[in-house]
């Protein structure tokens, strides 16, 4: 037992019993430390936050961009329409420089007629009676007209 005793005393028992246990402190603190960084590091951290600040940065003048964008291409299908119609313009311009066309047009428009020629208007009979159902209304007083308002309204809330 003296020897056992001498043993556990000696220098190297010591020294390889302080080993094991610094071997075991390091093994721990791996393994907290392996725990810890595959949840989130420092450097993620800060890579997340730069990402997160260039989007914040960038998206309101990628907002203006696009919305430019759309602006430009309305406006370019505006001028492609002014276009048209400055074209359309021009023809017209061109057929009333023909007399017969501005003939043709004076005729069929202020109902007008040569030296010699008589005009006549025909009245589409159907014309006539819309017409006077559309006059019904003006045939009355207007107070009679605001007082059938008011009861057409009061009917419709019933």
């Amino acid at each position: 037992m003296a020897v056992k005793d001498r043993d556990r005393f000696s220098t190297a028992t010591r020294l390889r019993l302080l080993g094991e246990q610094t071997a075991a402190r390091v093994y721990r603190s791996q393994t907290r430390r392996q725990a810890r960084r595959s949840r989130l590091t420092g450097r993620a951290a800060l890579l997340a936050l730069v990402l997160c600040t260039l989007i914040v940065a960038l998206a309101y003048p990628m907002r203006q961009y696009v919305s430019q964008r759309a602006d430009i291409a309305d406006l370019e299908r505006e001028k492609e329409q002014a276009a048209r119609r400055v074209e359309q313009l021009r023809d017209l311009k061109a057929r009333w420089q023909d007399d017969a066309y501005a003939e043709q047009q004076i005729r069929q428009r202020l109902h007008y007629v040569m030296p010699g020629e008589t005009g006549y208007v025909v009245i589409d009979p159907d014309a006539a009676k819309q017409s006077r159902a559309d006059l019904g209304a003006a045939d009355r007083p207007w107070y009679s007209n605001v007082w059938d308002g008011v009861d057409k309204a009061d009917a419709s809330d019933q």
